[in-house]
């Protein structure tokens, strides 16, 4: 490893429960630098909220369920409490001295983190991301470059991706789809693959050398 070189996580996770208060039952994530290099991956499958039957089902992306059932079959991703998942994350941090977390629409992800941490824990701990790492959100990270350039301007124009006043559309999928060329691109809606591609959008982000907010709680 290059102690030169600044090294990032982007995670990301699909929940339960409601909007409101959501409820993790999938976090994955990958350790990468700004050239976009991956170093570490993890998939995890959050056992309390993944195997409680009436949580489960409350699942936006309930009917992906079976991609789990093969990912853990396959030992692509594996099936941990909670805590455990916690743990590793703050090991990575301090292995690779994490220069930031970073999520797409980042304060859904520390939301739901935090309300999972609470929830399991009857609030006796209640923050699930270390504190002395920076969260950073290529939402804005992208609203502020990418979707200012003309060309993605004009992709979202001719694809229908512009909101109804008109402005550019900046989920994930859409990033992607325009800066991977592959307009047939579906997000899988699995935290990890979405990891995945979130910090593909991170690295061009980055590549533009443009003044652009960062963090989570910047406006």
């Amino acid at each position: 490893m290059d102690r030169r070189k600044n090294y990032y996580l982007t995670i990301d996770t699909e929940t339960a429960n409601s909007m409101d208060e959501p409820l993790v039952y999938d976090i994955g994530g990958c350790v990468h630098d700004k050239q976009g290099n991956i170093y570490e991956t993890f998939s995890f499958v959050v056992r309390e909220v993944f195997d409680n039957h009436d949580l489960i089902k409350s699942a936006y992306y309930y009917g992906k369920r079976f991609l789990y059932y093969t990912a853990l079959r396959r030992h692509n991703a594996i099936k941990v409490n909670f805590y455990e998942a916690r743990k590793h994350i703050l090991d990575l941090c301090e292995k690779y001295n994490i220069k930031a977390i970073i999520a797409h629409n980042a304060r859904f992800d520390y939301r739901a983190l935090t309300t999972t941490q609470r929830y399991l824990t009857k609030s006796k701990y209640r923050y699930f991301l270390p504190y002395n790492v920076p969260i950073w959100d290529t939402l804005k990270m992208a609203q502020d470059t990418i979707c200012k350039q003309k060309s993605y301007m004009r992709f979202c124009k001719d694809n229908g991706f512009c909101q109804k006043n008109g402005k550019p559309r900046a989920t994930a999928e859409i990033l992607y789809k325009y800066i991977s060329g592959n307009y047939n691109f579906d997000e899988e809606h699995t935290a990890l693959a979405d990891a995945l591609i979130e910090s593909e959008i991170f690295t061009q982000c980055m590549r533009q050398h443009k003044k652009m907010r960062k963090e989570v709680w910047s406006k």
